[in-house]
């Protein structure tokens, strides 16, 4: 099947994945654009996958005051190489992250970062309020999991959804730019400062 430029222009600044990248996902797909961006995304979190043990020792410190100057934040998002750090890409992604932890308020980057007597403080309301409505044992650990993830989606940065895009979580929002600059890129850590608190 013969795909146009246009076809794979269109594709590209829809996805911002590469023009071979593009051309080689819709000629997969027939043709297809959803198909072809389902095709694309499968591959980037290969690719991302791939990256993931390589060694991230360059990046920046980005900060973030909110007007007023009542919030501050600072964030570490580390990469492989100086020139990814100094591309406008990786800035404009890093200003996104602060700007975002600015607005959602994250307690951790991931999950492995809660700490247990907070989790275990959350199992324990869960399966309180579940007892307390009357719910049998074999539902409540079901209820107290979905509860669970959810407490995780709202407290855990890369699972939160993405302020500006809130059909795109933090972690999506990370591989696309892992993908699009080709390094391993890691939120390492962030603190947020709030005035009275």
């Amino acid at each position: 099947m013969a795909i146009s430029a246009s076809e794979v222009k269109s594709l590209r600044e829809k996805t911002g994945a590469g023009m071979m990248d593009c051309k080689k996902a819709l000629q997969e797909s027939g043709g297809n654009v959803d198909k072809a961006i389902d095709y694309l995304r499968k591959k980037g979190l290969q690719k991302v996958e791939k990256k993931a043990g390589r060694s991230t020792q360059e990046g920046i410190i980005q900060s973030y005051i909110h007007p007023g100057s009542r919030l501050g934040i600072l964030v570490e998002i580390n990469c492989e190489t100086d020139f990814v750090a100094r591309t406008d890409d990786f800035l404009n992604f890093t200003k996104d992250v602060a700007m975002h932890i600015a607005a959602a308020k994250p307690v951790v980057v991931d999950r492995e970062q809660m700490s247990k007597e907070i989790v275990e403080k959350e199992l324990e309301i869960y399966r309180a309020q579940a007892r307390e409505q009357g719910k049998p044992e074999n539902i409540i650990e079901k209820m107290i999991t979905g509860k669970l993830d959810k407490f995780y989606q709202e407290t855990c940065l890369l699972e939160q959804a993405f302020v500006k895009d809130p059909d795109k979580t933090i972690r999506d929002l990370l591989n696309e730019i892992i993908t699009k600059l080709g390094e391993n890129i890691v939120i390492k850590r962030f603190v947020r400062f709030q005035l009275g608190e």
